[in-house]
């Protein structure tokens, strides 16, 4: 049984929501499941504590089940002060209905000793503690009542050092983090297919810039490539750039640096010694890898054997890395997120890709025994690091043109400064996809690579 995270939760209902699965449709599975969980553990008085947010509109929905039991809803706050439009509308309903309905100021509005059992809908997964005043006290009273304890999803202030005790905690989905003691789960209608494929939810796993945030925190990007391809690498840095990467170095050849350096000053680039990468350029890159956090490199490389000798090398000098293009080589020291079409997946696995499912176990099985997370790009991209498997299906065939892998790489190495590595590519190919997407609502021929680019960071709000 896989545990999940709040934040993951909060990334499949995102997700859910993108796939037209709504909150309140969630909500109203949710609180359906969890009365007919109540009715199993007996008991005709129910207290239901409720919180402001969306796990109170759960037992909302739940109160409105069990109608014909005796049930309060003892509401923590007033009315006016619910968090979410879901969880208000359900509350709505139960007042028209004429339910018994408390607003709390103060603990000693409630007394709990003629109930059977008592529902924690306090708090759900996204109380951060410490929890203080009313609902410290609330949290107090309910462990000291005695009577039987169901908790909601989470234990109301689990983890912040003061939660409740319950005797059986009814989850949703999936188990959660940190659980302790007894707890069932019961499915609210979220099908397998959302958890798959990747979307929007999958942007708030990567975090945000806080106020306190400074130059370099959102990560610093070194692109090494060009030589015979001068655009490829440009494109890399610049999408990495509109993904949020704060400082992007491009480390590309002489010959070509000056070109790269005009299509953005936002770019440092910064020269290596000759024509094409080569293992004089050893000693400048070992300088520049340790000051970045992610290194994206073989975008317009090319093939050339000293350059892939060179690149044999710098790859155990890199921590984070992205390797895309040229880079892709049978026998080389593979690492970190690989971002292969097919073409160069069988080239760098010997293996030939099937269709349909057995394709994913391919690349699946790639990725465990090569410690590697795979992007593997196509009409449904497949990411995996060898035991979780995504989906992605944004993107179009207007995307075939050249460059737009290239993007791709540098949108990876952004986000790979911000998440881990599976995080970072499933979250990645969703925003290149989405990016083409755009473009392609505007026009199917005549996409190009900058125009991606330009709209990453539209893509990144969906």
């Amino acid at each position: 049984m896989r545990y999940i995270s709040a934040e993951e939760m909060g990334a499949i209902d995102a997700n859910c929501a993108y796939l037209g699965i709504s909150t309140l449709q969630l909500m109203e599975n949710a609180g359906a499941a969890l009365a007919g969980e109540i009715r199993k553990l007996g008991g005709n008085r129910i207290a239901i504590i409720a919180g402001r947010g969306n796990n109170g509109g759960d037992a909302f929905v739940a109160a409105r089940h069990l109608d014909d039991l005796d049930v309060t809803v003892f509401l923590v706050g007033r009315a006016r002060d619910i968090t979410t439009e879901e969880a208000r509308r359900n509350w709505d309903v139960l007042r028209r209905l004429e339910f018994d309905l408390r607003e709390i100021a103060d603990v000693s509005e409630i007394d709990l000793s003629g109930y059977d059992l008592v529902v924690d809908a306090l708090f759900g997964t996204g109380v951060r503690g410490p929890i203080k005043g009313l609902e410290g006290d609330v949290i107090d009273l309910i462990n000291a009542c005695g009577k039987r304890i169901v908790s909601v999803d989470v234990p109301s202030g689990m983890g912040t050092g003061k939660e409740v005790s319950p005797d059986i905690t009814i989850t949703f989905h999936r188990p959660k983090i940190g659980m302790k003691g007894d707890f069932r789960v019961v499915g609210i209608g979220i099908p397998g297919m959302a958890e798959f494929l990747v979307g929007p939810g999958d942007l708030k796993l990567l975090g945000r810039r806080g106020p306190e945030s400074h130059k370099g925190d959102s990560g610093r990007i070194l692109v090494i490539g060009g030589g015979p391809y001068t655009g490829a690498p440009a494109l890399s840095a610049m999408a990495a750039l509109r993904a949020g990467a704060d400082i992007v170095t491009v480390a590309a050849p002489r010959s070509v640096a000056d070109t790269i350096s005009s299509f953005s000053p936002n770019m440092i680039v910064r020269p290596l010694t000759s024509d094409r990468l080569c293992m004089a350029d050893l000693e400048i890159l070992k300088g520049l890898i340790p000051r970045h956090d992610v290194v994206v490199i073989g975008m317009g490389l090319g093939r050339d054997e000293e350059t892939l000798k060179a690149v044999s090398q710098i790859l155990p000098l890199c921590d984070r890395v992205v390797i895309d293009a040229d880079a892709l080589q049978p026998d080389m020291p593979l690492k970190g997120i690989v971002t292969p079409h097919a073409g160069e997946f069988r080239r760098i696995s010997g293996l030939d890709l099937p269709k349909g499912r057995e394709r994913i176990e391919v690349v699946r099985r790639f990725a465990r025994e090569r410690g590697l997370v795979v992007l593997l790009k196509g009409r449904m991209d497949i990411i995996t690091d060898g035991e979780t498997v995504r989906g992605n299906t944004t993107g179009n065939p207007g995307m075939t043109v050249g460059g737009t892998g290239d993007v791709l790489a540098g949108i990876t190495g952004a986000f790979y400064a911000r998440a881990d590595a599976m995080r970072a590519a499933a979250a990645a190919a969703f925003v290149n996809g989405r990016a083409g997407d755009l473009v392609y609502r505007e026009r199917d021929f005549g996409m190009v690579a900058t125009d991606l680019i330009d709209k990453i960071p539209e893509a990144m709000m969906v």
